[in-house]
């Protein structure tokens, strides 16, 4: 027996989520089963939950896109009974059953090596959110963008993917900027994780001006909509604006003056299908570059029947950094 966390749907297209204990042959027909010890909560997870975007593509469904264990089972030669893993991406918690039980079953190839600088749980406070945040940084740098190049932004910043991404940036050196819409209650945690100025959400999410002042070399945007063309088009020249959500919107509301004039570069940051080897470069450098103190300060631990609650919570803006799963309890 195993017990997850599952969604599901009935004739008449209505929706429910319950804790449910499962045999194993209930399991996915997939080689590599996994004891899991913790997942996470993503805003696509809250999303899933609570129905709040056509996330769920098969019922029913355990989601979790992040989950960290260990081999318990594997018919795969790569991996073998002992095995510390992560998962995050490839589908898993929309279209593969994900992380929130205290079973897995997944194929080899969505596997990673958990690093051996985290425990699980430290793992999965990083989760799908911090590597996001991770690929992010990597790609300004890859783009030229240095600290001496000039302040960076985060918007979202309280967020998951924010928190991380002001923490690592600030680690690394850079003049943070954050963005967010509870600097009056986030202002000193922010800071605390390295942002040395706060503005506020507002600043950023009305119409913008096809060319802005010049504010930022680069950026992290987990917003989308008029959030990121406000950040685009007050971006310098030749810098760099990695875009990874779409909590305002899915549009780009903006012309390509920044793009021409400037020669600003947009970059589209996909954690989900990711190589093995971009992966495991994403991991070592969290390992390397993200303050364990300053993770676990923007960390919170819940229990699988305190999911449908938080779920709620993270749609409406309200929780702050990184919220891991304890399964077991």
């Amino acid at each position: 027996m195993f017990r997850a966390l599952l969604l599901s749907r009935d004739d008449d297209g209505n929706h429910s989520h319950a804790i449910t204990d499962l045999e194993d042959s209930e399991l996915p027909d997939r080689p590599v089963v996994v004891a899991v010890d913790c997942s996470t909560l993503n805003y696509k997870d809250g999303l899933a939950i609570v129905n709040g975007a056509p996330i769920v593509r098969t019922w029913p469904m355990v989601p979790g896109i992040d989950l960290a264990g260990t081999v318990v089972k594997s018919d795969d030669p790569a991996w073998a009974p002992g095995d510390g893993v992560i998962v995050n991406g490839w589908d898993v918690g929309e279209s593969h059953w994900g992380g929130m039980a205290t079973k897995a079953a997944m194929d080899g190839g969505w596997l990673t090596p958990l690093p051996e600088a985290y425990s699980a749980h430290q793992a999965m406070a990083v989760g799908t959110a911090g590597y996001t945040a991770m690929l992010c940084v990597l790609t300004l740098e890859e783009h030229g963008i240095t600290p001496d190049s000039g302040p960076v932004v985060v918007t979202g910043a309280a967020g998951g993917v924010g928190s991380v991404a002001v923490a690592v940036l600030a680690e690394l050196g850079h003049e943070v900027v954050a963005s967010s819409g509870r600097i009056h209650t986030e202002g000193e945690y922010l800071r605390d994780l390295g942002a040395s100025e706060l503005i506020h959400r507002d600043e950023l999410s009305g119409p913008a001006r096809p060319l802005g002042k010049t504010r930022f070399a680069g950026g992290i945007d987990t917003v989308g909509s008029h959030t990121l063309a406000n950040v685009v088009s007050q971006t310098q020249s030749h810098g760099c604006v990695a875009a990874c959500g779409l909590a305002q919107g899915m549009d780009f509301p903006s012309s390509v003056a920044p793009f021409i004039l400037r020669a600003v570069t947009l970059t589209g940051v996909n954690s989900v299908y990711e190589p093995p080897e971009r992966r495991a470069q994403t991991w070592n450098r969290l390992a390397r570059d993200l303050d364990t103190a300053k993770l676990d300060a923007m960390t919170s631990t819940i229990s699988l029947s305190d999911v449908g609650a938080a779920a709620a919570q993270i749609i409406a803006g309200d929780i702050r950094g990184r919220m891991v799963i304890d399964v077991s309890s």
